[in-house]
C-alpha cells in the first residue's frame, strides 16, 4: 500500500500569511463585536486602570493590528440584552396554568379558610359583647340632685356689714361657684309687717334688701354662673307664728298660690316654705303646690322645711308630693353616736325607699330646716357630718357658714340672730370677741386642712362620680361608735366611707354585709381620698383589715370596679 503523500511543511510565508488570515478575519470580527475608543495620549492619571481595560489593551498590542494609542474594548450589544431578559408568561399560559386542578384546589383552600376565619372572629366579638356585664341605665336627674344646695337666709348678714343688698350679693357669686354648690336658696326677703296678713306681699320685695328689678338682675347673674336661686317664701319670717293664725291658713294658701305663678314667670327655679307642719292639711297644700311649680316646668323644685325630727310626720309630708324635697331636724336627734347615726339613716332610707327602686323618693340631707350645723352637734364632729351629709344617697343641704364652722351668735336674753359671715379678720361678730384668721373665708382658703377645704373637696367629688351621685347604699357591720357604708354604680369606682362618732381611736372591724353584691363586695385595700383630719396621706393605700381611726376622724377611700 503506497504511503500517503506527506503535506507540504508551511514555511515562514505560510505561516505569516496564516496570521495575516487570521488578522484580517478578527478585524472583520472586532467590526462587529468591537467599538474603538482612542485615548488621545491621556494623562497617566487618567487612563483607566481596571483590569478590563488592561487586558483589552495587551490583547490589542499582541495582535499588532492597531496603531499606538488606540484600544478595543468588547460593548455588550442592545439589543442581544434586550433578548436576555425575561419577559413573563403570556395570557393565554397564565390561564392554562391558573385552571390547572391544583391551583383550582388551591385557590378554593385559601377561600375556605378565609371565611371560616371572618366567621369565627365574628363569633368570638358576638359572644364577647353577650357575655359582657351590661351597662346600668342612667337615671333622669335634675340640676337639685347633682350638688349642694346652700342657704342664705339673710342677705345682709350673709355680706357683712355695710355691704349692699340684692345687688351687691351678686358679688358673692364667685364663692358660691367655688364652693361647687348648684343652688342658692335665698330669704325670705318679700315685704311684710309682723304678723299681719294683710300687710305682707309675697309678690314685692323688700325695700331694705332692694327692688325687683335688684333681683332680676340677681338672677341673671346667677344664671350665667350656673347657679339656681330658690325663692323662700314662708309669709310671716318676721312675726311669731309663721303662718300667722290657723284662722288664716285660707288667705295664706291663697297669696302662697298667686306668688308662686307670679315668680315663676320672673324666672326663680323654685320655692321654699319652711315650718309647714304647722299649716292645717299641710300635704295637701304641698301637693298642690308642686303640682303649680311642675306645670310651669320639671325643672323647678320646692322645697319643704320642718322643725319635726318625727319620721312618721315627715314620711305623711312627702306622701301626696311627688320630687318634694324636705329638710328637717331629724338627723340632729342625740345621741350623736355610730350606731344612732346608722340606724336613723337606715330607717329613713327604707321609709322612702330611696335605695331601693329608680323611682323612689329623692332624699335630702340636713340638720335642720335652716340652722347652721354648729348649733346641732358638737365641735369636733363638724367635719364628720359634712362628710356624712355629701355622700348620703340624696341632696345635702346647708346654711351660710357651715363650710367654716360658723357658729350663730346668741345675745342674752334675745332671741338667736342671724350671724355675720366671716370673710376675714374685719368682718364682726354679733357677740363680742376678737376674730382669728383660721375661723374665716380668708384664712381658711389657704390651709388644705381646714373645714373650707375639706368642704370644697366634697362638693367637687359629690358633683362629678357617678357612685356619689346616684349610687346604690349599702352599710357595712362595724366596730361599736363607728358608722361604715359603701356608694357604687355599675362599673364605676366604688367610694367606701367609715366614721369614727367616738372620742377614742378604733379598728374598723369591717365586714362584708349580706346584702352587699359580689361586684362592690371589699378588696384588701383602698386608696384614700381623704381624711377630716390631719396626718394622713392621700392617695395612699390602705388594708381594710388593720384600718384604725383616730378619734372623730372620717375617711373616704376608693376602690376601683372588679367584674
Amino acid at each position: 500500500m503506497d504511503p500517503e503523500p506527506l503535506e507540504p511543511s508551511a514555511g515562514p510565508g505560510a505561516q505569516g500569511a496564516g496570521a495575516r488570515g487570521d488578522s484580517g478575519t478578527m478585524s472583520q470580527d472586532a467590526e462587529v463585536d468591537m467599538k474603538e475608543v482612542e485615548l488621545n495620549e491621556l494623562e497617566p492619571e487618567k487612563q483607566p486602570m481596571n483590569a478590563a481595560s488592561g487586558a483589552a489593551v495587551s490583547a490589542a498590542m499582541a495582535g499588532g493590528a492597531e496603531k499606538n494609542g488606540l484600544v478595543k474594548i468588547k460593548v455588550a450589544d442592545d439589543e442581544a440584552a434586550a433578548a436576555a431578559k425575561f419577559t413573563g408568561l403570556s395570557k393565554e399560559e397564565l390561564l392554562k396554568v391558573a385552571g390547572s386542578p391544583g391551583w383550582v384546589r388551591a385557590r378554593w383552600a385559601l377561600l375556605l379558610l378565609f371565611w371560616l376565619g371572618w366567621l369565627g372572629m365574628l363569633a368570638g366579638a358576638v359572644l364577647i359583647i353577650v357575655r359582657a356585664p351590661r351597662c346600668r341605665d342612667l337615671p333622669a336627674q335634675g340640676w337639685w340632685q347633682k350638688g349642694a344646695l346652700y342657704r342664705v337666709r339673710d342677705p345682709q348678714a350673709f355680706q357683712g356689714p355695710g355691704a349692699g343688698g340684692l345687688d351687691g350679693l351678686k358679688g358673692r357669686l364667685d364663692y358660691l361657684g367655688s364652693l361647687k354648690v348648684k343652688g342658692v336658696v335665698l330669704g325670705p326677703i318679700h315685704k311684710t309687717q309682723r304678723d299681719d296678713v294683710d300687710g305682707t306681699h309675697l309678690e314685692q320685695i323688700d325695700p331694705t334688701f332692694g327692688s325687683k328689678e335688684d333681683f332680676e338682675s340677681l338672677l341673671q347673674a346667677a344664671k350665667k354662673k350656673s347657679i339656681r336661686v330658690i325663692l323662700d317664701l314662708t309669709p310671716n319670717y318676721r312675726g311669731q307664728d309663721s303662718w300667722f293664725l290657723p284662722t288664716q291658713t285660707d288667705t295664706v294658701a291663697t297669696k302662697i298660690t298667686d306668688a308662686l305663678s307670679f315668680w315663676l314667670q320672673v324666672g326663680v327655679d323654685g320655692f321654699q316654705v319652711r315650718d309647714v307642719e304647722k299649716l292645717k292639711n299641710a300635704p295637701l297644700l304641698l301637693a298642690d303646690w308642686q303640682n303649680i311649680t311642675k306645670s310651669f316646668s320639671e325643672d323647678r323644685l320646692l322645697i319643704a322645711g320642718t322643725g319635726s325630727s318625727n319620721l312618721s310626720e315627715i314620711v305623711s309630708l312627702l306622701e301626696p308630693a311627688k320630687d318634694l324635697l324636705l329638710t328637717s331636724s331629724y338627723l340632729a336627734a342625740p345621741p350623736f353616736t355610730g350606731e344612732h347615726v346608722k340606724t336613723l339613716v337606715a330607717q329613713y332610707l327604707d321609709a322612702t325607699r330611696g335605695h331601693l327602686t329608680n323611682d323612689s323618693r329623692w332624699s335630702s340631707w340636713s340638720l335642720s330646716q335652716e340652722g347652721l350645723l354648729t348649733s346641732f352637734v358638737p365641735a369636733p364632729l363638724l367635719r364628720l357630718y359634712q362628710l356624712l351629709l355629701f355622700t348620703l344617697p340624696g341632696t345635702p343641704v346647708f346654711s351660710y357658714g357651715d363650710e367654716i364652722g360658723l357658729k350663730a351668735a346668741v345675745l342674752p336674753g334675745q332671741p338667736e340672730q342671724a350671724p355675720v359671715m366671716l370673710w376675714d379678720e374685719s368682718s364682726s361678730l354679733n357677740t363680742s370677741g376678737p376674730v382669728s384668721a383660721n375661723m374665716t373665708v380668708k384664712g381658711q382658703s389657704g390651709d388644705t386642712g381646714s373645714p373650707l377645704s375639706l368642704f370644697r373637696q366634697l362638693s367637687d367629688l359629690r358633683g362629678k362620680e357617678r357612685s356619689l351621685l346616684h349610687g346604690d347604699f349599702h352599710a357595712l357591720p362595724s366596730a361599736p361608735g363607728l358608722f361604715a357604708y359603701v356608694r357604687h354604680w355599675d362599673q364605676n369606682d366604688r367610694y367606701l366611707v367609715v366614721l369614727n362618732f367616738g372620742d377614742t381611736s378604733q379598728p374598723a372591724r369591717l365586714a362584708a354585709s349580706s346584702s352587699l353584691p359580689a361586684s362592690a363586695s371589699l378588696p384588701a385595700s383602698a386608696s384614700l381620698l381623704l381624711s377630716t383630719q390631719p396626718g394622713r396621706e392621700e392617695g395612699a393605700s390602705l388594708e381594710l383589715e388593720y384600718l384604725k381611726l383616730e378619734p372623730h376622724e372620717g375617711l373616704l377611700l376608693k376602690f376601683p370596679y372588679v367584674a
